[in-house]
């Protein structure tokens, strides 16, 4: 009954289509109550940024989400969801081909640190489907997800995948990268490994730091502690990366995705500084790099 009904409702999409929602073009919050109740028609939303948030109020029927980026030089993308830890009264799918996939069930939703990626061959427009999960009273249930769409340059494996972000690097940065990460990361953080845990059901690692020098942050992820004045802060990575503890400082740069940090390159300081000093005595150094 649920297929038939995903079908009908594509059916609709076919003919005539609402205007698209109000949003602010990044993100966008609604409710399932404020709809016509004998109405069949799927609302649109419309996003056109590259991350964002999506809260849909009391879902009823179904509700179609396009994104719609300005990713015209990237011809393919990663798009990433990460469901709210409350999320109830919906399951999301995705429109590959003329068909529906689920991504996130909504009795999978809730799971910490869950985060489904899937592979989008046509970067000028992906689109999700939220069908509205059957209910007998009005009770509060709200679905809301962040979202983020990567380039996806080196992806591979099969185009549709649950899994955390791809985008993490296992392999080695070379010479190039290292300089390149230090003036581009959303991070970079001098420190030593204090910790390595393993969460095989999602995927992911976890680097716990102990830091000693923050250069720059996007925003908060890595705290001081007012009492010792120590900088803490998790860094995640793929679990195929197969990280494991060492001694010694590291330089750690990377990027943030729904509020956490995730790594890119992490060469042992003493490494990092033998190249930036070689590439800045040669006038080849990308930017300039204050080690005080």
């Amino acid at each position: 009954m649920a297929r038939l009904w995903l079908c009908a409702a594509l059916l609709l999409l076919a003919g005539s289509c609402p205007e698209p929602s109000a949003a602010d073009h990044c993100s966008w919050k609604g409710s399932g109550l404020s709809w016509e109740p004998r109405s069949r028609t799927v609302e649109q939303v419309h996003l056109r940024c590259t991350e964002g948030t999506l809260e849909w109020l009391y879902p009823a029927r179904a509700l179609r989400v396009v994104l719609e980026p300005n990713l015209s030089s990237s011809r393919h993308i990663t798009v990433c969801i990460k469901p709210a830890s409350d999320f109830q009264g919906a399951s999301i799918y995705v429109e590959l081909a003329g068909q529906l996939h689920l991504v996130v069930s909504e009795a999978e939703a809730g799971r910490p640190q869950h985060v489904s990626c899937f592979s989008a061959h046509t970067p000028q427009r992906v689109a999700l489907f939220l069908q509205a999960s059957p209910q007998r009273d009005i009770s509060r249930r709200t679905a809301s997800f962040q979202y983020e769409l990567l380039s996806n340059q080196t992806a591979g494996g099969p185009d549709f995948q649950k899994m955390a972000l791809v985008e993490a690097m296992c392999r080695p940065c070379d010479n190039l990268e290292l300089l390149m990460a230090v003036c581009s990361s959303d991070f970079v953080v001098r420190g030593s490994i204090q910790n390595v845990s393993h969460d095989p059901e999602n995927h992911m690692s976890q680097v716990d730091v102990n830091i000693q020098k923050v250069y720059r942050q996007k925003n908060r992820i890595f705290q001081q502690d007012e009492a010792t004045g120590e900088w803490r802060g998790p860094i995640k990575m793929l679990l195929q990366c197969k990280v494991k503890k060492g001694a010694g400082d590291f330089l750690f740069t990377g990027n943030e995705h729904f509020g956490e940090a995730w790594l890119g390159c992490a060469p042992r300081f003493k490494d990092f500084n033998d190249v930036y000093q070689t590439a800045r005595e040669r006038g080849t150094n990308p930017c300039e790099f204050q080690f005080n």
